[in-house]
């Protein structure tokens, strides 16, 4: 498996992030292509003080080729240009292989 993450730092307004994010963008984050899972949380927390983020999504493709297909398609494009109308805060995106292991 391959994933896509996207960690949000606090946003201008945390009840309009929540309420897009929610009702617009998790929408079209579903169309994205070849995406085979997707989960998000808000309020995230650190061990060890205050979080730099408020809120994070995880998208899983079979691989790296089929997240920058996704990515570079129509779909990925309007997910990419609709980021700016709720985090306002920004956001950081990491792209990385997972590997299982049993416990």
């Amino acid at each position: 498996m391959y994933r896509l993450t996207v960690l949000y730092p606090p946003p201008a307004d945390p009840r309009h992030f929540r309420e897009y994010y929610l009702d617009h963008h998790l929408p079209l984050a579903a169309r994205l292509p070849g995406l085979r899972a997707m989960r998000y949380g808000f309020d995230v927390a650190a061990f060890d003080g205050p979080s730099p983020y408020f809120a994070i999504w995880e998208g899983e493709f079979d691989s790296a080729e089929a997240m920058a297909e996704a990515m570079s398609s129509p779909q990925g494009r309007a997910v990419a240009e609709d980021v700016p109308n709720y985090a306002t805060g920004g956001a950081q995106i990491v792209h990385y292989s997972t590997t299982a292991s049993a416990l």
